[in-house]
């Protein structure tokens, strides 16, 4: 039986160079070259998982079909190897830390005294191996979160040396690290990288690859440096320049045939050959570039304002689903995020002087989209935009919150029940259109939030003859994520649906509304889900949702 073999991902200089883009790549790269490959991220926060932390904060939360709450990163994986991937190969130091702890309580350990450098490395290695045995793939590819040199992440490279030591021939390390260009100097600094590399040694390990992360690709001058300087053959420092989408990053790395090289150091030969497999990859990727027109979706969310800046990592899969869908139907998705405090009568002063005008403003986008949230803050600026979105007969899609503040929209505006609301928003509302889940109510009372929720892969049943039903191929049944606490009250649906509003989707028992939609005859795309159909787009295969909604776009376009 062929050994397994591991490729350990770290980062170098600083954060947000694009390990996770890098990682899905490796997985892309040699998974078309045939092999099996799986991908694991650790995470070296202390929370258990990333159900609590503040998106603004660390960007979107990513659903497993488990249930699991990850980093985006996960999504990531997903999307380039096309595939879903279990709980087990997603881990954080606060899961790591609690079963330790947990079982050192429970005399698991036998009384022993419990050391970090032993019984948690072991456990970051049983949790590794326990992917490999579910999964069974060929090549594992682990992302160690952080920067090298950070104290928070050192215990997994720890753990990665313990398995290099035991498996010399089976392990290899790969850095992902930044070079940059001071505009004052107007050269390609080398040395930032080079203290990286140095570092990391400092932990007994050295790189067997060097991704080179720049706004440019790089010169021989400067791998030349960069090999000299660290010990790194000249031919294993890969140029990663910035590129217009992370799509075309497993094509720019078989450019300088990282593929090969990985297989190489893994005494693997390919499996194809020598092809690398990566055509229908590229006729996507050539297929989005090639997209002569573009359609313009407004966002309209509340987390992505961080001062001065626009942080859309909040919103990344549905993005990321926006861009597969506008390439399959050989569009270019051109997105605006706009913030919903601007459509709120009582956050925006400039809302509150012309609500009218401001709202005008969205006239300009072929479609518009409310995506998930929590929370009351600029709720009221977001149904004021679904309402001009269903009055305008503008293409709309509401994902999660966004369905369940188009209802209320609807409830108040055509059913004409003024103070209809969410108890999560107004909790002692006459019209509870929105209402917390039963099951939820004794968690909310504990205090209990991280992981409690409506969580993971759930069926649906489609309405026959519903726009829904001809989108997803005309299945009765599908699967979806959820990521939720409240449901639409089904004390309501009755009045909603006698006033025109169909739920074209429910669960299995009918009691919970997975779709809501408006008839054709009444509006050219107005569509919502509970749901979030992002986490299950991937470029091979776009989310239905969002493929119809992009078709609606650049009709209205």
């Amino acid at each position: 039986m062929r050994p397994h073999k591991y490729i350990f991902v770290v980062g170098g200089v600083m954060s947000g160079v694009g390990k996770g883009v890098s990682s899905a790549s490796i997985g892309r790269i040699l998974s078309a070259r045939g092999f099996k490959i799986s991908s694991i991220k650790i995470d070296p926060y202390l929370n258990v998982d990333a159900g609590t932390m503040n998106p603004v904060e660390h960007g979107e939360v990513f659903v497993l079909d488990s249930g699991l709450e990850t980093d985006q990163d996960m999504g990531n994986y997903e999307r380039f190897l096309d595939t879903h991937l279990p709980e087990e190969n997603y881990m954080t130091n606060g899961m790591v830390f609690k079963y330790v702890i947990d079982k050192e309580r429970r005399l698991g350990y036998g009384g022993k005294c419990v050391e970090p450098t032993y019984h948690i490395t072991e456990e970051i290695l049983r949790r590794i191996k326990v992917s490999v045995q579910k999964m069974k793939p060929d090549i594992t590819v682990i992302e160690i979160g952080g920067t090298v040199g950070e104290f928070q992440n050192a215990i997994f490279i720890e753990a990665a040396r313990i398995l290099k030591l035991q498996n010399p021939a089976d392990v290899i390390f790969v850095m992902v690290s930044y070079l940059p260009v001071p505009s004052k100097i107007g050269e390609m600094k080398t040395k930032p990288t080079q203290t990286a590399i140095r570092t990391l040694n400092s932990y007994g390990v050295q790189p067997d690859i060097i991704i080179a992360r720049a706004s440019t690709p790089l010169d021989k001058k400067r791998k030349e440096k960069i090999a000299q300087a660290n010990g790194v053959r000249e031919d294993h420092v890969i140029s990663a320049p910035d590129v217009d989408s992370i799509y075309d990053v497993p094509i720019n790395f078989e450019k300088d045939g990282l593929s090969e090289t990985l297989l190489k150091l893994l005494g693997l030969r390919s499996k194809n050959g020598h092809a690398t497999g990566l055509s229908d990859w590229k006729r996507m990727v050539a297929r989005m570039r090639g997209a002569k027109s573009a359609v313009n979706i407004a966002v309209v969310g509340k987390y992505f304002k961080s001062g001065d800046f626009v942080l859309s990592d909040v919103y990344i899969s549905i993005l990321e689903a926006l861009k597969h869908a506008a390439g399959k139907l050989g569009k270019k998705a051109r997105i605006h995020w706009l913030d919903s405090a601007d459509f709120d009568q009582h956050e925006s002063k400039e809302a509150k002087r012309n609500l009218s005008g401001v709202l005008r403003k969205l006239s300009h986008y072929d479609g518009i989209l409310v995506p998930g949230g929590f929370g009351a803050r600029a709720v009221e600026g977001k149904i004021n935009v679904i309402c001009y979105a269903r009055e305008k007969k503008i293409p709309y899609l509401g994902i999660c919150y966004g369905m369940q503040l188009a209802v209320i929209e609807y409830a108040r505006n055509v059913l004409g029940l003024k103070r209809a609301n969410s108890t999560e928003i107004a909790k002692d509302t006459p019209d509870r259109l929105i209402d917390v889940m039963p099951e939820q109510i004794k968690n909310l009372q504990k205090d209990v939030y991280g992981g409690s929720m409506r969580l993971g892969s759930y069926p649906a049943l489609l309405k026959k003859g519903s726009m829904a039903y001809r989108m997803y191929g005309k299945k009765n049944v599908i699967r979806e994520r959820h990521r939720h606490r409240y449901e639409v009250n089904p004390d309501y649906v009755d009045m909603l649906t006698q006033k025109g509003l169909i739920f074209s989707g429910v669960s299995p028992d009918g009691h919970l509304m997975e779709i809501m939609e408006l008839p054709a005859q009444k509006h050219p795309f107005f569509f919502g889900t509970q749901f979030h159909p992002e986490f299950t787009s991937t470029p091979l295969h776009p989310g239905p949702a969002f493929v119809e909604f992009i078709r609606a776009a650049s009709r209205r376009r």
